[in-house]
C-alpha cells in the first residue's frame, strides 16, 4: 500500500528538527571555542594557542575540540576572523554614522583610540601576531595581513573623501595620512605596552590633532563639520574592498 504524504512528512519532520538542533548546537559550541581561544590568544599570542589548552579551558576532549577545526592552523584562522570582526563592529562600522570627511576620519581614529586603551592591558591580535608571523609565510599570515589592509584601506578612503570634500589640502597624500596614522598607534602599544610610558594616549591624541592640522585645509580648521565647497582635486588610489563606504 502507497504510502500516504501525511506520513511521509510526519516521518521525516522530526529528523530534520533533530538534525537542525544538532548543527545548532555544534555551532554553538564552535563559537565557545573561539571565544576561549580568543581570550588565550591576547594573552599568549596565537601561536601559543593549542587544542589541548582549549581542550583544558572548555572541560573537553581532545578530539572534540579537533573535530570543530580540523587543524591547529584552522583554529588560529578562525580567531583571526573573530577579531577582525569585533574590530570592525567596535571601530568601523560606528563611525559610518558620521559625515564623509574629517568627522568619520576623526570618529575612526577616536575608535581606534579607545579600543587601543583597552588592548594595552589585554593585547593586540594584530600586532603580536605581526610579530609571530611576519617572516611565516602561510594561510595564518595571509589571514592577518588581509584583515589589517581591510582596515587600512578603510581608513584609505575616509582620507581620499576628506580631500574630495575639501577638509584636506587638494594635492593631500592619503597614503601618507594612512601610514602615519597607523604609525601613532604602533608607538602607542610600544609606548604604553612595552615600556609602559606616562601619558602615552595623550601624547598619540596630540600627534593625531598635529597632522590633521598639518594636512587641513584653512576652512576645514575654522569649521570641519561644515560643509566645504568642493574643489577640483587629482585622482587618488581608492583600494577595493567589499565594505561599506
Amino acid at each position: 500500500m502507497p504510502v500516504s504524504s501525511p506520513s511521509v512528512k510526519s516521518s521525516r519532520s522530526p529528523q530534520g528538527k533533530g538534525a537542525s538542533k544538532s548543527a545548532q548546537k555544534g555551532q554553538q559550541t564552535k563559537a565557545a571555542i573561539v571565544e576561549a581561544a580568543l581570550g588565550l590568544a591576547t594573552q599568549i599570542g596565537l601561536e601559543g594557542l593549542s587544542i589541548g589548552a582549549l581542550a583544558e579551558v572548555m572541560h573537553m576532549s581532545k578530539s572534540g575540540v579537533f573535530a570543530h577545526f580540523g587543524s591547529r592552523e584552522e583554529l588560529q584562522i578562525s580567531v583571526v576572523r573573530e577579531y577582525h570582526v569585533r574590530f570592525e563592529e567596535e571601530v568601523f562600522f560606528p563611525a559610518l554614522h558620521q559625515p564623509r570627511g574629517l568627522p568619520r576620519l576623526h570618529a575612526m581614529f577616536d575608535n581606534w583610540m579607545n579600543r587601543t586603551s583597552v588592548e594595552i592591558d589585554s593585547g593586540c591580535i594584530y600586532i603580536s601576531g605581526a610579530v609571530e608571523f611576519d617572516d611565516r609565510p602561510g594561510p595564518v599570515r595571509d589571514a592577518l595581513a588581509d584583515s589589517v589592509r581591510t582596515w587600512l584601506e578603510a581608513m584609505h578612503r575616509a582620507v581620499v573623501q576628506a580631500t574630495e570634500a575639501g577638509h584636506f589640502h587638494q594635492h593631500t597624500d592619503a597614503h601618507q595620512v594612512v601610514f602615519e596614522v597607523h604609525g601613532l598607534i604602533l608607538a602607542l602599544h610600544y609606548e604604553a605596552r612595552f615600556l609602559k610610558t606616562p601619558g602615552s594616549i595623550a601624547r598619540a591624541k596630540t600627534a593625531f590633532a598635529n597632522m590633521m592640522a598639518r594636512y587641513g585645509s584653512s576652512a576645514a580648521l575654522a569649521s570641519p563639520d561644515a560643509p566645504v565647497p568642493q574643489k577640483a582635486s587629482p585622482t587618488l588610489p581608492n583600494p577595493s574592498s567589499s565594505k561599506p563606504t
